[in-house]
């Protein structure tokens, strides 16, 4: 299956340049407006334009009206939540997150994983009853500002999107995994990855664009490759898993989101994606994702060896990377998270292009003033 042509409608124009401080300070009075206190709305803003500031626009503020403000108008998400711990053993603790917007419930447990970290060397918190917490990226560089080791998963809750490699029903979601370090300076280590491709969010973009996918994005029931986005939607393209097939490593992937399902769902007690109910699918995706778990890991590699110089190793570590010759002039050799800093800093600058299909619907929810700036 192939991709239609793209509808005159859906062609994408030159984008609008949005100032990011305002974009932050108008995106945290519009979630103190649904009820979220003014810390964690300015936490909550900062995580959604994460993903915009860093190149990843399926989960920033695309996001906004098709995810996060209907969570919180269905009742869904609940905007006063406190979350409860359930256990805390130290190092260690299981969290309730009571339906919180995961955008900064999941910040303020990787804050609370770090400073278990900076007492004990490692600082693990274990969240159910979450919600989508955007990039998981955001949350693992947290870590990193504080010269700790970040590991960040989250399932999807009771949400299938992803069958097994051979099986005929969704199962699994994207269940995304990040890793984040101090690198060298203004760049940190940063890897945010789901195990699928690709996620939904890149799918979505694409099909709101009217562009084709890649044709290892996307296949149909028979295992044939997709490029029509929005086949997805209508139920008839299944997202690939890191791998592609099995003649080059679909069991990777698959693997890695079975893995994020056993530490963020199994080890929280959140809801599973390959539940008894997962059998009762008709191939779709099908589910809701509530009750999502996360797993937020902090390592404090200077706690665990006091004295050594772990800053000069990581920093040897990462100068060795880019200092590898590379193979093209002019194509250096970087590491994951190097260009997402070079294009945030960029952005921060000199704003951030939003395309004008979302920059109308900002504008329309009272976020931006309509003449290219923040309201």
């Amino acid at each position: 299956m192939t991709a239609p042509t793209a509808p005159r409608a859906a062609v994408e124009h030159s984008p609008v340049l949005v100032d990011h401080a305002k974009l932050r300070a108008a995106l945290t009075d519009l979630f103190a407006g649904h009820g979220i206190p003014a810390a964690r709305a300015r936490l909550a803003a900062d995580a959604l334009c994460h993903g915009d500031l860093t190149g990843l626009d399926s989960h920033g503020l695309f996001n906004l009206g098709r995810l996060y403000l209907p969570l919180l108008a269905s009742g869904r998400c609940d905007p006063r939540a406190e979350p409860r711990t359930l256990t805390d053993l130290g190092a260690c603790t299981v969290v309730d997150a009571r339906r919180a917007l995961g955008l900064w419930a999941a910040a303020e447990a990787m804050d609370d994983a770090v400073a278990r970290a900076g007492r004990h060397g490692v600082g693990l918190v274990s969240v159910r009853g979450a919600t989508h917490f955007g990039c998981a990226g955001f949350h693992a560089a947290r870590a990193a500002e504080s010269g700790m080791i970040g590991v960040v998963a989250s399932n999807c809750g009771g949400q299938r999107i992803a069958r097994p490699p051979g099986g005929a029903l969704a199962m699994l979601g994207t269940n995304p995994l990040s890793v984040a370090a101090p690198a060298l300076d203004g760049h940190p280590f940063l890897l945010d990855m789901s195990t699928t491709v690709a996620p939904t969010g890149k799918v979505r973009v694409a099909a709101r664009r009217g562009a084709p996918v890649p044709a290892g994005w996307l296949e149909d029931t028979a295992g044939e490759p997709v490029t029509d986005p929005s086949a997805f939607d209508r139920g008839e393209a299944f997202l690939r898993w890191l791998g592609g097939s099995a003649e080059t490593g679909v069991h990777k992937g698959y693997g890695l989101g079975i893995a994020v399902e056993l530490l963020a769902a199994v080890v929280s007690g959140a809801a599973l994606g390959p539940a008894p109910a997962a059998l009762e699918g008709d191939g779709r995706p099908h589910g809701s994702d509530d009750d999502i778990g996360f797993f937020l890991l902090a390592i404090a590699p200077e706690v665990l060896r006091p004295g050594a110089d772990v800053a000069g190793t990581t920093r040897s570590l990462f100068g060795t990377l880019v200092d590898c010759p590379p193979l093209r002039e002019g194509e250096p050799v970087r590491y994951p998270g190097w260009w997402e800093a070079e294009l945030a800093a960029e952005r921060r600058r000199d704003g951030i292009p939003l395309p004008p299909h979302l920059y109308e619907e900002l504008t329309a929810l009272g976020l931006l003033d309509g003449t290219g700036g923040g309201r």
